[in-house]
């Protein structure tokens, strides 16, 4: 099985960068579907990914050898290829049907699915502090969402449909999560995303429409393009997480990510109304926000062990 480095500060680091770009890229996604289909948003997603690191790793001659190819897992690399393509298409699909931060919250599953899996895959270990730190997080994650998590119980039609596919989305992001960290004994991490990037790229082209890309205004291109360069950079550093940090405490850190999409969405609500509508939250939601962090921080910083 896969061990870390030890480096834990710059797991940490990693993990907060791929916090704050996952936490908001759904609303930049939301903005990107009203102009174009959920196959073409993904598919220029992981062409414009693959294409920029490929073109990195080739100018510093880091490219992945025949020899490290061999020697992979090929099993392995399709999984983490598969379930990721899974994961990208779940979970546009249901956040086209709901909400930015209605999406946010049901993704959360993802990560402590993955963390679960660090403790029975890779022989991971919670002492007493930390499993308390589980017990804050969940409480505050129902506190802060608890209108979103109201609808889901009351609402009908779409908006139940579009989080059921997020539901689905993050169990099929922690199966390739865990992919991903066993790779790491083989590849580095920019090489499998390179190969993941490539794999992806394929699986989806037959269902893309590029020609609508090229209706596109320069603002909903912007848009798109950043939805492209957030998947290079966030994977990546995602990835290298995992190479430094056990998997149960980057998806601890990873349920920040909630919290950064409902300051984003506020801040674009106050700038541009029409684009995005105002999330409500009320003095329980801030509760919950609080208890989220204090939760999470206390899980990653907390002293695990191996069993």
């Amino acid at each position: 099985m896969h061990t870390t480095s030890g480096h834990w500060r710059l797991g940490l680091a990693l993990s907060l960068l791929t916090v704050f770009l996952w936490g908001i890229l759904p609303i930049a996604l939301a903005m990107a579907l009203q102009v174009l289909d959920v196959y073409t948003v993904i598919w220029f997603r992981f062409l414009v990914s693959f294409v920029v690191l490929a073109i990195y790793l080739g100018g510093r001659g880091k490219l992945p050898s025949p020899s490290q190819l061999r020697s992979t897992s090929w099993v392995l690399l399709a999984i983490a290829t598969f379930f990721l393509a899974l994961n990208y298409l779940f979970f546009m699909q249901g956040l086209a049907l709901t909400s930015p931060a209605n999406a946010e919250v049901i993704i959360q599953l993802a990560p402590l699915l993955m963390g679960v899996g660090g403790l029975i895959l890779f022989k991971e270990r919670y002492v007493l502090l930390q499993w308390i730190g589980i017990s804050i997080l969940t409480v505050g994650l129902i506190l802060f969402f608890h209108e979103q998590l109201k609808n889901l119980l009351t609402t009908q039609g779409n908006y139940l449909v579009g989080s059921g596919l997020v539901v689905v989305g993050a169990i099929t992001w922690s199966i390739y999560a865990l992919a991903q960290k066993q790779l790491l004994q083989s590849l580095s991490s920019p090489c499998i995303m390179l190969v993941i990037y490539g794999g992806c790229t394929l699986f989806f082209t037959p269902f893309a429409n590029p020609e609508t890309i090229l209706t596109l205004s320069f603002w909903h291109f912007i848009t798109l393009l950043f939805c492209a360069f957030n998947t290079l950079i966030a994977y990546g550093a995602f990835a290298e997480s995992l190479e430094h940090w056990e998997a149960s405490r980057v998806s601890a850190v990873l349920a920040l990510a909630p919290i950064v999409t409902l300051i984003a969405v506020w801040v674009v609500s106050v700038l541009s109304p029409k684009l995005i509508p105002l999330e409500s939250l009320t003095l329980l939601g801030i509760i919950g926000a609080v208890l989220v962090v204090l939760g999470s921080v206390t899980i990653a910083l907390g002293k695990s062990t191996k069993k």
